[in-house]
């Protein structure tokens, strides 16, 4: 392998045979609308467990709603979230997962939806952080093993196949199933255009939602969108909901949350009261399901490791007097 093949890496790979944002993008929407896989170029990304080629027939199983639909998520979801991480491939499936929930069973749409969002989003670890909650993109120089591609650039495509695709997901968000309506603003809060046309749509479902769950995911997907566009009324907006007695609890609950994420300001002793009230725990396995808390701990529960996390590196940033980024200080 030459050494000289690194030189200007990444920015002279842009747009080449690896640059899946490249691949995504020239997808019309015939082929996606056809399901007509054999236009894809899969051989050119291979996966975790092997070649890119076998991701289409798993995907023909999914939407054939057979017997065997079960067992071609899973796989899917082992070769294109393995342990938390996304890979380029995923992207390139992206535009198709969002076409089968509508032949799908039902009890998988959740779940399938589930996978779009996580191939458009970083590795989290479990960091339930203020600066990480809420965070999207990935560190500009990490790639994938198996195709050397940032993996930024996989994020970057599947983040605009799902902005392509918004005509497929906003009536989502009324769906009889309250999973399928918190899991769609879930990948809703990963668009990256028309941005004020889906946070309103946002807050118009969260106006008339009644559904715990749905609640908090819907005011998640609001600030994270908010957090993308640098929204200075997203803070004001939060702070409004989780300091209004009169609002349910898992309203102001999810709103602390998210004001916590959207500023840098210490907590105020309004807040870090509310969401360490002895009350507030009855909270932590009815909001398991929230996607965001989901993957900061599987197990459970995800509210008190948020909540634990995001007021602790407070303490200690009043106590060392010192920037807190979530490491160990410096």
């Amino acid at each position: 392998m030459d050494d000289d093949q690194w030189d200007d890496w990444p920015e002279r790979w842009v747009g080449a045979d690896c640059d899946v944002r490249a691949a995504v993008s020239a997808i019309p929407r015939e082929v996606k609308d056809g399901f007509r896989y054999d236009e894809i170029p899969w051989q050119r990304f291979p996966h975790f467990y092997g070649p890119g080629e076998e991701i289409p027939g798993l995907l023909a199983t999914l939407a054939s709603g057979d017997a065997g639909a079960d067992t071609a998520l899973r796989q899917l979801w082992t070769s294109l979230h393995h342990q938390g991480g996304t890979i380029a491939v995923g992207a390139l499936a992206v535009p198709f997962l969002l076409r089968i929930p509508a032949a799908a069973r039902p009890e998988l749409r959740a779940d399938i939806l589930r996978l779009v969002a996580e191939i458009g989003r970083c590795q989290h670890m479990g960091d339930g952080s203020r600066e990480s909650l809420l965070q999207v993109a990935e560190e500009p120089l990490m790639i994938e093993g198996s195709t050397m591609c940032p993996v930024d650039w996989t994020i970057q495509a599947a983040r605009q196949a799902v902005t392509d695709d918004l005509h497929l997901l906003l009536p989502l968000l009324s769906d009889p199933d309250p999973e399928v309506r918190s899991v769609t603003a879930y990948v809703l809060a990963a668009v990256t255009g028309e941005l004020s046309h889906v946070s309103s749509a946002l807050r118009s479902r969260l106006a008339k939602e009644d559904n715990a769950v749905v609640r908090v995911s819907l005011i998640l997907a609001i600030a994270q969108l908010a957090r993308e566009q640098r929204d200075e009324h997203a803070p004001k907006w939060a702070r409004g909901l989780w300091s209004d007695p009169g609002r349910p609890p898992e309203v102001r609950i999810g709103a602390g949350l998210a004001w916590l994420c959207l500023v840098t300001a210490p907590v105020p002793e309004e807040l870090r009261a509310l969401l360490t009230d002895p009350g507030t725990r009855q909270y932590d396995g009815l909001l398991q399901p929230v996607p965001w808390l989901t993957w900061i701990d599987a197990t459970g529960p995800g509210l008190r490791s948020c909540i634990d996390e995001m007021l602790t590196a407070n303490i200690l940033e009043t106590v060392l007097d010192i920037p807190w980024d979530g490491g160990l200080p410096r």
